[in-house]
């Protein structure tokens, strides 16, 4: 991790919460960037964390994680990570740069499975409670759970700031949306949960994927608390 050279960066104890809270948006992007539903990413510890206040900028945390596969939590893998929350402007996501050291599970076989589970299913998919009340993912539905985390990882990414803390909950409702391309597309009412306050939010997301081309969330807007009801 490289640290800047301009205005001295003050170090954080690992378990700080502005550590953490940066920590987790941290892997949250990066599970967006590199998760399918054959694996997603969720931070496991900080090793090390420094802040730098940048005058008329914001704050700027330099991290290093160790993330693991949430489907299979002894596989983890190192990265550091740069965030830049932005000074009062809470409509621009903050800036997360990252480097990851060593490779990364391969599930190009589990996810052409899924995709192709999908694509011959004669009735467009629908489910809902993922997990149940009891915390019970059915295998066949995991694929959705694990997409949908990584999706979820593309709001939380754009509607953070340096004093939320988001997560996925649940999945209340999920139905795939027909097309005639090579694309799914499933829609998505999930509940993210915001740790610094206990809130509940209800949350819709459109998310378009494919084995070649990674997620895509095309639309995603805050719901109404009933929404949850």
């Amino acid at each position: 991790m490289e640290l800047p050279r301009g205005p001295a960066a003050t170090e954080l104890p690992p378990s700080h919460y502005s550590a953490t809270r940066a920590a987790a948006l941290a892997a949250c992007y990066i599970c967006h960037r590199l998760g399918s539903p054959g694996h997603g990413l969720a931070p496991r510890t900080v090793r090390r964390a420094h802040r730098q206040d940048i005058d008329g900028v914001g704050h700027k945390y330099y991290l290093e994680l160790v993330l693991e596969d949430i489907t299979d939590n002894d596989r983890t893998v190192n990265c550091t990570a740069e965030v830049l929350y932005h000074l009062g402007n809470k409509n621009i996501a903050p800036d997360v740069q990252f480097t990851t050291e060593g490779e990364l599970q391969n599930t190009d076989e589990a996810d052409n499975i899924f995709y192709n589970r999908i694509k011959s299913l004669e009735e467009e998919l629908v489910a809902e409670n993922i997990p149940d009340s009891h915390g019970n993912v059915s295998p066949e539905m995991q694929p959705i759970q694990l997409l949908a985390w990584v999706a979820s990882g593309f709001v939380i990414w754009q509607n953070s700031t340096e004093n939320t803390k988001f997560q996925l909950a649940q999945i209340k409702h999920v139905k795939q949306v027909k097309r005639s391309d090579e694309y799914l597309e499933f829609d998505y009412k999930i509940l993210l949960h915001e740790m610094v306050s206990q809130e509940i939010i209800p949350w819709q997301m459109t998310v378009l994927w494919h084995p070649q081309h990674g997620v895509q969330v095309t639309q995603d807007s805050r719901q109404p608390k009933h929404a949850s009801e």
